[in-house]
């Protein structure tokens, strides 16, 4: 972020030097220093997209998919409101476009939610389908209570997530406290260690 930063710097003292010049009447300087400022900035943010890898464009395009069908909805439900209250109200009331306006605020949120889930379901289906994967084993984690069939299935769900090149599974030994004091005490589990894939 330090490029952006010194960019962005630069590109106030071209904005700097161009009203300075722009007052003595200096035209080609002027064009030139304008030209600087205005050029700074798109390089200042290409600049921070190489440095941190910022170009992430499945997630742009699915964002951008998103966001698009999110305003064709939205400008359509809010016609759609104000030419069917239009014709229940009174002619040039402000109702109408209060009331669309409201209503349109209020399925913002939950239809961004929805778009954004079909487009990565019709999209980005390695994701979605990982997001399904976890919720499930998660839903399958509250009944189960044997060590070995878990340890087995987690890391199944993790290779099929992320797909590492191998994956482990460590776990600490337990000390169990006796039940009664003449008993001994329990053997820890033995720690457990697995490769996927």
């Amino acid at each position: 972020m330090a490029w952006a930063a010194v960019l962005v710097v630069l590109g106030g003292v071209a904005v700097l030097v161009a009203l300075a010049v722009g007052v003595r009447g200096a035209t080609a300087l002027l064009g030139w220093a304008v030209g600087v400022s205005l050029a700074v900035l798109p390089v200042a943010i290409g600049a921070a997209i190489l440095r941190y890898r910022l170009y992430d464009l499945d997630r742009i395009i699915s964002r951008t998919l998103a966001y698009g069908l999110l305003t064709i909805v939205l400008g359509l439900a809010y016609a759609g409101v104000v030419l069917g209250l239009g014709r229940l109200l009174p002619q040039n009331s402000s109702l109408v476009v209060a009331a669309a306006t409201l209503a349109v605020a209020a399925v913002v949120q939950p239809a961004r939610r929805r778009i954004q889930q079909a487009v990565d379901r019709r999209f980005n289906r390695r994701r979605h389908d990982a997001a399904r994967l976890i919720e499930a084993f998660g839903a399958r984690l509250r009944d189960q209570v044997d060590l070995d069939p878990l340890h087995t299935e987690l890391l199944a769900v993790v290779d099929q997530t992320m797909q590492p090149t191998q994956a482990s599974l460590w776990l600490r030994p337990s000390q169990a406290v006796p039940a009664r004091p003449s008993t001994d005490a329990a053997q820890g589990a033995p720690t457990i260690r697995s490769q996927a894939g």
